[in-house]
């Protein structure tokens, strides 16, 4: 039996038309009618997370791992702005995330009523689209309630996919379940134009005359690296490509853009005439700052919605459409052509070839703990998210394979949930490589009964968010070790036994390889963790000697 509430049930009824198939759940009572619809609802499954701050991440990784949409369901008051952080990353990463919150009759808002506040627009500018659903008494307000639903339910997948908001007042009685069936719904689906070579013609144009071509490729989700892998692989041949593995699926390990930038010396030999940027994020800010001062004649961005996102600072030009579909256009457009500027090409080769770390050995550090991580997972069927900070960098040195990160906003939150939630949609084994910071603030992650032992996780800790030793002019500062470095002399042992994950540390180099080949060989019921202690001192030295590891001026 479904809830006596028409808006519940009207929203119900549309999110399974529109594809919704998971729901994580957090516990309340404003909520609870909407929890007990979609518990009893067949085609949804729920998964319930006690955090919220936790549970919107969760949501975020179920989403990457299945490639649909997502939503979250919280109770009414703050319970919605724990969501923030979690929908600012979906927002920024175009993830397709449907947040849903129960509130209290509009009469009660600001009337100092229990878990009660203005929750209409909480989350305005992190959204796409947010509404507030009526209480439906008469044929009309149905209507309308039906329509705000499927407004919100197409904007979160077109014309970009991201988060949108919708709110459910829930007037007392709240347990009232007597409908035997879900209410047929009027659906309303948008029919998205499909960018074509004649749409792109002047992208074309562009590209074809152009012997300085640069594709730059920032993040991607996995779906839509797959589809662009091909026109990526023809485009090699006659432009400079610049990406990673946060938007490339090759096997093996690619160029370091932080190493490249390095090499990069006089910018007139390297500038590129035109420049196509596709994508989100990309994690090298010095790569970054080289091109944002090359000045290119044409600079293309191309997005899905059509918005200027303007990431290297020189855009000329805007192409609506996804990275793949641009990408085939250009391609096809240069189809059996020769660049007029080989030498051009043949430098920045030479600067790629250079760039990939190899034949250095690093000593005992964060870094040599996730050089042997990669290692042991070579040529394995599995998944692996890297939090931020030096966990990406460390790992773009070494990934042999497409890697997930919260490069949405960059933020210290959250990554552990997301590779908690991508783990419980996996088939596959699920790591998780995470510093200590991150790891202790997203500690919540482990409280979930339904992680089992596909889900590990490399803990890298020396104590300290080390790469805010980094920042030169900070080492003097009395407030560096206490304030920004936040320096710490926690272990997660306590809270994997808390949580039922098998627990193991390395404190030497000599224990390294063995502790890898634990997590990455045994078979295990529950999650793992291997928490390995450094230096961050070390740390910063070794990484510093691999990223100058070979190159030559």
């Amino acid at each position: 039996m479904y809830s006596d509430k028409a808006n519940i049930n009207i929203l119900t009824s549309l999110m399974v038309a529109h594809g919704v198939r998971t729901i994580v759940v957090c516990p309340g009572s404003r909520n609870a009618p909407l929890a007990h619809n979609f518990s009893v609802c067949r085609q949804l499954r729920c998964i319930s997370v006690t955090d919220e701050r936790s549970a919107g991440f969760y949501a975020i990784g179920l989403s990457l791992a299945s490639g649909e949409p997502v939503a979250v369901c919280v109770t009414s008051g703050s319970a919605l702005l724990n969501l923030a952080p979690a929908v600012c990353e979906a927002y920024y990463r175009e993830i397709p995330l449907l947040v849903i919150s129960a509130d209290r009759p509009q009469a009660m808002i600001g009337q100092l009523q229990g878990q009660t506040m203005v929750q209409t627009g909480a989350l305005a500018g992190i959204v796409r689209h947010s509404v507030t659903l009526p209480e439906p008494a008469d044929a009309t307000a149905q209507w309308f309630c039906n329509r705000l639903v499927n407004e919100a339910l197409s904007l979160m997948v077109s014309p970009a996919s991201g988060p949108v908001h919708v709110n459910v007042p829930v007037s007392e009685p709240l347990f009232g379940f007597s409908a035997e069936t879900l209410p047929e719904e009027r659906v309303v689906r948008v029919h998205r134009a499909v960018a074509t070579e004649a749409t792109m013609s002047s992208l074309a144009a562009c590209v074809a005359a152009s012997p300085r071509l640069m594709v730059v490729v920032g993040q991607l989700p996995f779906t839509e690296s797959q589809r662009s892998a091909t026109a990526l692989e023809r485009l090699r041949s006659y432009a400079v490509v610049l990406t990673d593995h946060l938007a490339s699926d090759c096997r093996g390990v690619m160029p370091s853009l932080d190493r490249m930038a390095m090499l990069l010396t006089e910018t007139g030999d390297y500038a590129p005439d035109t420049v196509v940027y596709v994508g989100g994020n990309m994690v090298s800010k010095s790569m970054r700052t080289f091109l944002q001062g090359c000045r290119p004649a044409n600079s293309y961005v191309v997005t899905a919605d059509g918005k200027l996102t303007d990431v290297l600072m020189t855009a000329t030009d805007i192409v609506e459409a996804t990275p793949s579909q641009a990408l085939d256009v250009m391609a096809a457009a240069l189809d059996g052509k020769q660049n007029a500027d080989t030498a051009w090409t043949e430098r920045w080769h030479g600067i790629c070839a250079q760039s990939v770390v190899s034949g250095c050995d690093p000593e005992y550090s964060q870094v040599a703990a996730v050089r042997e991580f990669f290692k042991a997972i070579e040529g394995s069927d599995c998944c692996v998210h890297l939090a931020n900070s030096m966990s990406v960098r460390a790992g773009l040195l070494y990934a042999d394979r497409y890697v997930y990160v919260n490069r949405g906003v960059n933020g210290i939150e959250g990554s552990l949930s997301t590779a908690a939630g991508f783990s419980l949609m996996s088939a596959v084994p699920v790591y998780c490589v995470i510093g200590d910071l991150s790891f202790f603030y997203d500690v919540n992650a482990l409280w979930h009964g339904d992680l089992c032992g596909n889900f590990r996780i490399l803990l890298l800790n020396n104590g300290c968010g080390g790469i805010f030793r980094r920042f030169g002019k900070l080492e003097d500062s009395p407030a560096l070790d206490g304030m920004v470095m936040a320096r710490h002399n926690t272990s997660a042992e306590g809270a994997c036994q808390q949580n039922g994950v098998a627990y193991r540390a390395v404190h030497e180099a000599a224990q390294l390889a063995d502790g890898i080949r634990w997590l990455t060989h045994e078979q295990c019921p529950t999650p793992m963790l291997l928490e390995v202690f450094t230096d961050d001192e070390e740390d910063q030295r070794v990484y510093d000697s691999v990223m100058a590891c070979g190159h030559r001026r």
